[in-house]
């Protein structure tokens, strides 16, 4: 062959590989063009409620056991807006809901630093029924190039994660018809494949002029669960007249298949997220109208534990496609309950579960109950109402009043390890005699995050950034 055809030969072969390297590069998902911020390379991100595998468990090690009487060492702090949910973590950036004035505001900021990088706001005017703040509910949802954030007042938005720019959107109320449950919307949404799974619980066409808070008055119009394209906002699906909760979606595996553990205002909802089809539908809640559903599902296998505190406790369902069989309820137990969860999730290890029981803070005892058969192996009063994160064979608990305590996981005694009454450092000078201020005013009511290292807590006006493992462990 001569040389002269040899070498377009070659050069025609190499601008082909080219185009295809450039073509494959422009077709890889936009996600994968996003600049990791992080200067810690160990760990994991925490781009949902609940962490990256929905049930408040970190895989993370070498968590410091010995704690300074102040607490883990301060790497940054914000005063943060109203509202109650954590923030999520993705590539380095922390996403933090929250309100301020009459605007609700999504604020992107460097993780491990708390430098600012963009915020988007739009307008809100929910108004809590009870007194309680008036700021979202829910934590950021990020999926690769985008985050999902859900207002009280029902606005759902997707934004681009590089600079926050709207993709879509959809008023949930407005489109649906819903009515005002008694604390706005408090439910995280969650993706599956291209899926974003809601709980929106719209009210039928008679009822949806029904004066907010009166749920009892209220139908449903088969939008208990949308489940939005995740790209575009179109509803693929909806199922269910169920009312909404302030429990999230829970994804499991079960028996080989995909399901969607959703805890709606009337009880256990499970479907298949793929199609929207309903596997059955369990009744729980309270009898009195003024009570809510707020704990995720906690799923072991094939057995499903739901919880509440105003009035039935928890249930146990061993589950299959199409039904159930309750392995053990507390709603014929008057009095003396198993497990009472307010807002918290329990959390599952090697067959117990942990969790916060009591509705209130005077009564509330962290208990430890044996999940197969649901005895209560301990229960430890005087924590107030606490919220669990589980890394590395600890809790680290925080109190409604702002303590933290590191407690092994034992289902024979409570074990506390380390205990810090987080404190604030000095802010200009003290007057003599006041002694040092808490760094985490009450309520301190969402549950701790662990990314990379760093432990977020957060208080009544404050988001806290702490170092639990120290660089390179």
């Amino acid at each position: 062959m001569p040389s002269r055809l040899c070498s377009l030969l070659l050069i025609v072969a190499f601008l082909a590989s080219a185009a295809r390297m450039w073509g494959a590069e422009n077709d890889a998902p936009q996600g994968t063009r996003i600049p990791d911020l992080r200067t810690r390379k160990s760990g994991e991100d925490w781009p949902a409620f609940l962490g990256p595998t929905g049930d408040s468990k970190s895989s993370e090690r070498g968590i410091l056991r010995q704690w300074p009487p102040a607490g883990p060492k301060i790497v940054w702090q914000q005063r943060v807006g109203t509202g109650y949910g954590m923030p999520s973590i993705s590539r380095g950036r922390l996403f933090q809901f929250a309100r301020f004035g009459d605007q609700a505001r999504l604020e992107c900021l460097k993780s491990e630093t708390g430098e600012p990088l963009w915020k988007f706001e739009y307008p809100t005017d929910y108004e809590d029924l009870y007194g309680y703040d008036n700021g979202p509910r829910t934590s950021p949802v990020i999926d690769d190039d985008r985050v999902y954030i859900f207002g009280a007042e029902g606005m759902l938005h997707c934004l681009s994660v590089l600079e926050g720019k709207v993709l879509w959107k959809v008023d949930t109320q407005k489109k649906f018809g819903v009515v005002q449950n008694f604390f706005g919307v408090g439910s995280t949404p969650v993706v599956f494949q291209d899926l974003l799974i809601c709980q929106v619980g719209g009210a039928s066409d008679e009822t949806r002029n029904t004066p907010p808070g009166q749920l009892d008055r209220v139908r449903g119009n088969g939008s208990g669960v949308v489940a939005f394209d995740k790209k575009t906002g179109d509803v693929k699906y909806q199922l269910s007249d169920e009312l909404a909760s302030y429990a999230g979606p829970k994804i499991a595996t079960i028996a080989g298949r995909p399901w969607c553990l959703m805890f709606a205002r009337g009880g256990l909802l499970a479907f298949d997220p793929v199609s929207g089809k309903e596997d059955f539908h369990f009744p729980w809640r309270a009898p009195i109208l003024e009570s809510v559903n707020a704990s995720n599902p906690v799923v072991k296998e094939d057995l499903v534990l739901i919880s509440e505190t105003y009035g039935p406790g928890s249930a146990l369902l061993r589950v299959r496609a199409g039904a159930f069989d309750v392995v053990w309820s507390d709603k014929d137990r008057r009095r003396d309950k198993r497990l009472q969860t307010h807002w918290n999730t329990p959390i599952e290890v090697d067959g117990y579960v942990y969790g916060s029981s009591g509705r209130h803070s005077a009564d509330a005892e962290l208990r430890c109950v044996e999940l197969a058969s649901g005895k209560v192996m301990w229960s430890q009063p005087g924590l107030s109402r606490s919220s669990l994160l589980y890394v590395e064979g600890h809790f680290v608990l925080l109190t409604e009043g702002g303590d933290l305590l590191l407690v092994q996981v034992n289902p024979e005694r409570f074990a506390p390890v380390a205990i810090a009454a987080l404190e604030a450092p000095p802010e200009g000078p003290q007057a003599a005699g006041l002694g040092p201020r808490k760094l985490l005013n009450p309520p301190a009511w969402a549950a701790p995050i662990l990314s990379h290292g760093l432990l977020y807590v957060r208080g009544h006006d404050r988001l806290v950034c702490l170092e639990l493992i120290p660089p390179g462990e």
